[in-house]
């Protein structure tokens, strides 16, 4: 497998419709650092989650606001950094869903904290109301897998 060791960035417009775009970028640069297929559609999981979560929440569904994604590989250590402008997330106000009650009554959404927080290793906020807001997601190669790596 090829070592990836560059930074690198897509920007897309905040429609669902790009979020293909993401989902492909992510996958192809998670491959090319060495995860398994089943570890690589994880982390497009969680970016497509992040994503969805500012089209939705930051956005209101505004079609003409800008979603950069940013993935900076290091050694072990795989980054995703989703970026947007718009409405400031505080994670300490979100509490986590009840599963079984979620599930029982057939609810649609509020599992993408949820989602993200169980697909990646480590998911990290950053905002400042009036600024940027950052989503880190963050995974780690196993130790077989970078074994497998060379």
């Amino acid at each position: 497998m090829s070592r990836l060791a560059k930074k690198l960035t897509k920007t897309i417009q905040s429609r669902t419709d790009n979020l293909l775009q993401v989902r492909e970028f992510v996958l192809e640069a998670a491959r090319a650092f060495g995860f398994s297929d089943e570890d690589a559609s994880k982390i497009v999981l969680a970016v497509d989650e992040a994503c969805t979560n500012v089209i939705k929440h930051a956005y209101h569904y505004a079609t003409n606001r800008m979603i950069q994604v940013v993935i900076e590989p290091d050694k072990e250590r795989f980054q995703v950094t989703v970026i947007d402008d718009g409405k400031a997330f505080n994670p300490a106000t979100a509490r986590l869903p009840n599963l079984k009650q979620h599930l029982t009554h057939y609810r649609r959404g509020g599992l993408g904290i949820y989602l993200m927080k169980t697909l990646v290793d480590k998911v990290e906020y950053d905002y400042t109301p009036g600024r940027k807001n950052e989503v880190r997601l963050i995974k780690y190669l196993s130790p077989s897998t970078s074994s497998a790596r060379g």
